[in-house]
């Protein structure tokens, strides 16, 4: 028998959801919803088609002790859902900062869970950040929604590169400071 280490990272209650790390039995779920080219081309990083050991690749980075950013899965069990409904997560940056970056399956889209976990998770501010950070492609004004809601700013355009799609990407930028 081999056991899971789990890595020092809270579990976030976000109402009726809880943020909690990646398991590696969240392996099938996660590259399921991650071939998905709605999910990948929303995504800067993900892509599509989405290769086979990536999701299992992606989940023991997020278990490794070297890591710099810190992941959880929008666990919906307490809302009568699936264990993995999307994945959140925190890039540590210099300076008391960090990158927050998220993606919900499409079945769970416009529920709250993706509000929920970003409130949440700025509230809770595990890693004492002074300062958050956020981008979200111009095409996506529901993910936009999600960060002014949480109390994030537009602070303006810039373009990243979207590896679903293969092409530079306009996206709005947001701060929260803390």
């Amino acid at each position: 028998m081999k056991l899971e280490i789990i890595p020092d990272q809270p579990v976030i209650e976000a109402g009726n959801y809880c943020l909690r790390p990646l398991r590696r039995s969240d392996a099938g779920v996660l590259a399921m919803y991650a071939s998905d080219r709605r999910v990948a081309e929303a995504t800067s990083s993900i892509p599509h088609p989405y290769p086979p050991g990536a999701a299992e690749a992606f989940i023991a980075r997020s278990l490794g002790d070297e890591r710099d950013e810190y992941v959880w899965a929008m666990d919906g069990t307490g809302a009568g859902a699936g264990e993995l409904l999307g994945v959140i997560s925190l890039k540590c940056m210099d300076r008391g900062q960090a990158e927050i970056g998220y993606w919900v399956a499409p079945a769970f889209w416009n529920t709250g869970i993706a509000s929920a976990a970003v409130q949440a998770l700025v509230e809770a501010n595990p890693m004492e950040c002074q300062t958050y950070f956020a981008q979200v492609f111009q095409d996506n004004p529901a993910s936009a929604r999600v960060l002014t809601k949480a109390g994030f700013e537009y602070i303006g355009d810039a373009e990243s590169f979207s590896v679903a799609r293969n092409a530079t990407v306009p996206t709005w930028t947001y701060l929260r400071k803390l």
